[in-house]
């Protein structure tokens, strides 16, 4: 893939920039290039997205208005996306007339499992076994191969995140049944491994090929859902980080990437390492680097896109995270706010919400960074905070 092209110069402070969604990670974004000097325009069709309101400008648009893309273009002098499933034509429409970084090419690898694989696994980065199921009548087809990849995991080719398109499967019956669930769109079909734990990479890739790898985290997932982040990853082989950094900066490379990218793996129970998926945007796993890092992962966004310089990823302070959905907004039925107050208590806690005026079972409220003077200090704090919160973490 030829290396994304960029800016003649360095994008200075006082300069526009473009988000194209408005969730809380373009909030955040927000934040970080605000310090730095610039201003932020986010399209986005939602009246109270995170993103909109702490925004210089909010254009009020599809992701795919054509007019509201060339307002947004002619605005800013560098655009990103703050979530893979922003139309990768839009992206490509935008890059007509200003720099855009990630490119088009690279979301719409990250938008398809499918592709997803296929480019990991060229780029010689051990990917799971799978079969891909395009229709129900390649899925019939299929019965001599299912079994290599049974018991799995059946999951739709496009638009599945945080555990949704994604159902387990155990024999070829509950395959088709799945797929019929799924409403027959393309699926991957991927065996389940003997996982011993997950952990990401989280790295920024400049205009010059030169790159920023942020410290290996350990990451634990409930219903799919990122439920904590510790960081640097507890009792992990120095050669086993350096395989797992190693390997996100060849897919980097491969994609000619710019901006920051997350690449999420499985270790499995023999030691062996496996791509999971990746991300094209900063990543919920790297929230702990506002607090924990020299620079965060969204300051590294705006510096990859702006062509300045990237930042220093020195962990100063060990660190855990946890994610806030909006379960914890209820008593049973009942509404009632957390404990904020005793989290503000905690002195190693650093509470970020997102600003969402609603909160719901499964929606992803805010985070909680913990920084301490010990990796165990910070882990006992969350754990602690877990159970004040009534946050399942196992």
């Amino acid at each position: 893939m030829n290396p994304q092209k960029s800016p003649i110069s360095p994008i200075l402070p006082g300069a526009w920039l473009g988000m194209v969604g408005g969730g809380q990670l373009g909030r955040m974004f927000c934040f970080a290039a605000q310090s730095m000097g610039y201003r932020v325009a986010v399209l986005d069709p939602d009246a109270t997205s995170p993103a909109g309101a702490v925004a210089d400008r909010h254009i009020r648009a599809a992701y795919d208005d054509q007019a509201a893309l060339t307002e947004l273009g002619r605005l800013c002098a560098a655009v990103s996306t703050e979530f893979e499933n922003v139309p990768s034509a839009s992206i490509e429409f935008l890059a007509s007339c200003t720099f855009v970084s990630p490119a088009a090419s690279c979301v719409a690898i990250a938008q398809d499992r499918v592709a997803e694989k296929r480019f990991i696994a060229e780029a010689g980065v051990p990917v799971a076994p799978h079969v891909v199921i395009e229709s129900p009548e390649a899925l019939e087809k299929l019965d001599d191969t299912l079994a290599a990849v049974l018991p799995g995991i059946l999951k739709t080719a496009r638009l599945g995140y945080d555990g949704k398109g994604q159902v387990s499967v155990r024999n070829a019956h509950e395959v088709r049944t799945a797929y019929a669930s799924l409403s027959g769109v393309p699926c991957v079909l991927e065996k389940r491994m003997p996982l011993k734990y997950e952990v990401s990479v989280l790295i920024a890739r400049g205009c010059d090929g030169k790159s920023a790898v942020f410290p290996l985290a350990q990451n634990s997932h409930v219903n799919g859902i990122l439920a904590k982040t510790v960081v640097p990853a507890p009792n992990v082989a120095d050669a086993l980080v350096a395989q797992a950094q190693d390997a996100t900066l060849t897919i980097a490379a491969k994609l000619g990437y710019v901006g920051v990218l997350c690449v999420e793996f499985f270790v499995l129970e023999d030691g062996s390492l496996i791509a999971n998926e990746m991300a094209p945007r900063p990543h919920n796993s790297g929230h702990y680097t506002v607090d924990a890092c020299a620079t965060s992962q969204f300051e590294q966004q705006v510096r990859a896109m702006t062509g300045m310089p990237l930042g220093d990823t020195r962990q100063h302070s060990p660190s855990a995270m946890l994610n806030l959905l909006g379960d914890i907004w209820f008593d049973g039925k009942k509404a009632r706010p957390p404990a904020w107050t005793d989290v503000a208590a905690m002195p190693t806690a650093r509470l970020h919400l997102y600003g969402k005026e609603e909160a719901r079972p499964g929606r992803k409220m805010g985070h909680i960074n913990f920084t301490a003077a010990t990796l165990e200090e910070a882990r006992t704090a969350a754990r602690d905070c877990a159970r004040m919160l009534h946050i399942v973490l196992d």
